[in-house]
């Protein structure tokens, strides 16, 4: 009878243990790999963006003295024009005139004592030829004569330099332009590199707009771009891409991308306007239209070397791999020319730890 209670009990315990392995399986949950993913873009995305930026000129500059001094002119005022090379502050050149003299007479002096050591080599060697000294008696007017001769290199590149001051003391326009800004008055001392007035050139306005880096590989598909500021709503201003960034920023992962364009008519933009950009042309994608950009991460090899990336299914958040036939490599990252369309998502970080029907979720950092 205790032998039968006794068993019953083990199976009991048994049973027990089964039932909640078996529960424990199957409540566990799946692992779910956080990974970095990009969403494959269309071209024809870019038409419904509007990429905010603000206006800056293309040539823009700060103007400072190269030496310290006294404003003793300054004939600009905000607003006024400047043509290249004309003359926007002038400094007192009195003490620089001085130093110029100074090192003039200097010069002069070390010339004149290269000259007589000359004659006095020249003499020296007339008298060896005739063996009235010794060879040593010479060496030491050759000596001589190298030493005025380096005097007077020495004199000439401090007559130089101070020249070079001199001229310095009066600040000239780099380029035509409108003085949009004054930050001294005349008559003040100022300091060498202390900005004095601002010049721009308001002829060709730049804007720089960030660009998603999902959408970055598409810029160069856009051959219509407008800009539209704030200031001037109705006025649809033309632009091309001048540049465009090799980094992402850490942050947005965006690109910058450098807009230009000339002044419109009608119309005055000033640098700090602010304003948007979009594409209103795109060259439509197509799977040959080496459009489609990955970094270089995103790639990995397959067995029979060619390479391949890992597509995510948006409905049942899992991984598969795709073999993908790749182009160039560039500052964006490498070119897919098949395999790959717009609205898909590609892994970008983590391809080595994933295998096929993996769940994943897609990090927002």
């Amino acid at each position: 009878m205790i032998n039968f209670s006794l068993r019953s009990m083990a199976l009991v315990l048994v049973a027990g243990f089964l039932a909640s392995c078996s529960e424990e399986s199957a409540t566990k949950a799946p692992v779910v790999r956080q990974v970095k993913a990009l969403k494959i873009s269309d071209a024809s995305a870019l038409q419904r963006r509007w990429f905010p930026g603000r206006a800056k000129a293309t040539d823009e500059v700060d103007l400072s003295f190269r030496v310290d001094g006294k404003l003793v002119e300054l004939p600009v005022n905000v607003g006024d024009k400047s043509s290249a090379g004309a003359a926007v502050a002038k400094l007192d050149p009195a003490p620089y005139q001085a130093a110029v003299d100074r090192h003039e007479a200097e010069l002069a002096r070390a010339k004149a004592k290269h000259e007589n050591a000359k004659l006095q080599l020249n003499r020296q060697n007339k008298l060896l030829e005739g063996g009235w000294v010794a060879q040593a008696a010479v060496d030491r007017y050759v000596t001589l004569e190298k030493a005025a001769a380096a005097d007077v290199n020495a004199s000439k590149a401090a007559l130089d330099e101070v020249e070079l001051d001199l001229s310095y003391t009066t600040l000239q326009a780099p380029f035509a332009g409108i003085i949009v800004s004054k930050y001294v008055d005349n008559f003040q001392d100022v300091r060498a590199k202390q900005a004095i007035a601002r010049l721009v050139n308001p002829e060709k306005i730049e804007m720089v707009v960030n660009v998603p880096e999902n959408m970055i590989s598409l810029t160069s598909r856009a051959k219509v771009i407008v800009v539209v500021f704030d200031a001037f709503p109705d006025v649809k201003v033309p632009a091309e891409i001048k540049e465009v960034g090799s980094e992402a920023s850490k942050t947005t992962r965006t690109f910058p991308v450098t807009l230009i364009m000339d002044q419109p008519d009608g119309a005055q933009i000033m640098p700090g306007m602010a304003g948007k950009a979009s594409a209103q042309r795109v060259v439509a994608l197509s799977k040959t239209g080496h459009s489609i950009i990955v970094p270089p991460v995103a790639l990995l090899a397959t067995e029979d070397g060619s390479s391949a990336v890992w597509v995510i299914d948006d409905g049942s958040m899992t991984v598969s791999r795709r073999t993908v036939k790749t182009g160039t490599l560039d500052v964006k990252g490498v070119e897919v020319t098949e395999g790959l369309e717009p609205g898909e998502w590609v892994v970008t970080a983590g391809v080595n730890f994933l295998k096929p029907g993996q769940k994943v979720s897609i990090s927002q950092d």
